[in-house]
């Protein structure tokens, strides 16, 4: 009874995994693929990664690694999706991780114990199709599925009927199927901006299409990873860091109007940057052509709010994600419009043992921040921290969700949004707090 599921073999399931058995806390933990990785495992076969072939890391390697097994130094500052693999192999392989997660494994539903603490989860091996499911009890769940892979649609979807080809960015992998054609790329975000250069390569004509403009912002600034002084940047007030941001990318790239994009009406850091080096020049030469977002479909017809039109083959919707857990009945747990009331972004304070490992969208990367979340749980599981009241709590989620909506623009991309090293620090705090609350069992 005393021991611990994790849903997920990806990047956050796998840290979370080492900090348990580093504390030696029993667990069990289930991937549906066949092996680790998740998402930034290129064609896994658990059909849910949306990695495409020439995807490549968003923050460089010092700021996305393990603190506990820092990345190779021979890996460049951007690795590719297989080089990022590989160093999670060599994760998973230094601290013998491998024979604890069984693959191949289905979590069918997770629900509370009907007698007392604790989750009954159901599994299906994928390899005995055969076989009846089974039930097992766990006192804690962590869940780290992800929030990549269940794509989101447009909401209403634009009037009338597109006979061209429809995909989602979760669905591509490579441009071959758009050499000669006519292709709208409708999103601004990082997959948006890698989709539609990589289509102007090939495409007879690439319009990129979008809601709203995006501060892009390069993945070198003054001949160092962009992101080289975020930890020092994010002590600063917002307001502060939004006027030196601000103030740097103009000098490392001008306006992003003199390139052929609308000059965004968001602040720097009131949406999740686009980082792209070859998005502005795509633009600037001609191999992409600006629309504002679609109207409406006629057969092969895209009519654009601008009251354009453009004859298409293909549309890419490059459109985000929903945020849902297929095996938690709504009732129990659910994240309608991509809301998710977790106090500090992992703990359901009225689901005692339940846990989310990686359910944020930080401005930085996921991975430190799993890491330090999972030695925080494994600090409540260990019984050595305590959680404040359900009150408490729930006041947090109240004032974190009103700082959200004030500073980022409306957006179902930006309901599980943080700046990664400020997060760091309220999750240090936190653990820091929690060892010293006398009633250290969970509410």
């Amino acid at each position: 009874m005393d021991r611990a599921c994790i849903i997920g073999a990806g990047s956050s399931g796998i840290t979370a995994a080492q900090v348990l058995a580093e504390r030696g806390i029993d667990f069990d933990a289930f991937e549906i693929g066949s092996g680790i990785g998740g998402n930034w495992r290129y064609g896994n076969d658990n059909g849910l990664s949306s990695a495409y072939a020439s995807l490549r890391i968003n923050t460089s390697r010092t700021v996305m690694e393990y603190q506990a097994y820092p990345m190779p130094d021979s890996y460049p500052d951007y690795p590719n999706h297989w080089e990022i693999q590989r160093y999670f192999e060599d994760f998973v392989e230094h601290f013998k991780l491998a024979d604890r997660i069984t693959f191949r494994t289905r979590v069918d539903r997770v629900t509370p114990a009907a007698d007392g603490p604790g989750y009954d989860v159901t599994i299906t091996s994928l390899d005995a199709p055969d076989a009846a499911p089974q039930t097992r009890r766990y006192r804690w769940v962590l869940i780290a599925s992800g929030h990549h892979w269940d794509p989101r649609w447009p909401e209403p979807p634009f009037p009338g009927q597109f006979a061209g080809q429809v995909v989602h960015s979760h669905d591509y992998k490579t441009p071959d199927f758009l050499l000669g054609k006519r292709v709208v790329v409708l999103g601004i975000g990082n997959s948006g901006a890698d989709i539609a250069v990589e289509a102007s390569r090939v495409a007879d004509r690439t319009i990129l299409a979008m809601r709203r403009s995006a501060h892009v912002i390069p993945r070198y600034v003054f001949g160092r990873p962009a992101d080289a002084t975020a930890r020092l940047m994010s002590r600063l007030p917002i307001g502060i860091q939004q006027v030196l941001d601000t103030a740097i990318l103009f000098l490392a790239r001008g306006r992003v109007s003199w390139s052929g994009l609308p000059q965004p009406r968001h602040r720097v850091l009131q949406a999740h940057p686009t980082m792209s080096s070859e998005l502005l020049p795509a633009v600037r030469r001609g191999y992409l052509t600006v629309k504002p977002n679609i109207e409406a479909f006629d057969g092969n017809t895209v009519r654009f709010t601008d009251g354009s039109t453009e004859d298409v083959d293909v549309v890419i919707y490059c459109t985000g994600y929903k945020i849902t857990f297929p095996f938690l009945d709504p009732d129990f747990f659910a994240a309608p419009d991509n809301q998710v009331r977790l106090y500090l972004r992992v703990v359901d304070p009225d689901r005692d043992g339940l846990f989310f490992v990686g359910l944020v969208q930080p401005l930085g990367a996921i991975m430190p921040l799993a890491e330090l979340q999972s030695q925080w749980i494994a600090d409540l599981i260990a019984d050595q921290a305590g959680l404040p009241s359900r009150e408490k709590m729930l006041a947090e989620i109240d004032d974190w969700a009103t700082a959200m909506a004030k500073r980022y623009v409306t957006s179902k991309r930006h309901t599980i949004e943080v700046d990664a090293f400020a997060y760091l620090r309220q999750l240090a705090k936190e653990r820091r707090a929690a060892a010293w609350r006398p009633d250290r069992a969970a509410p």
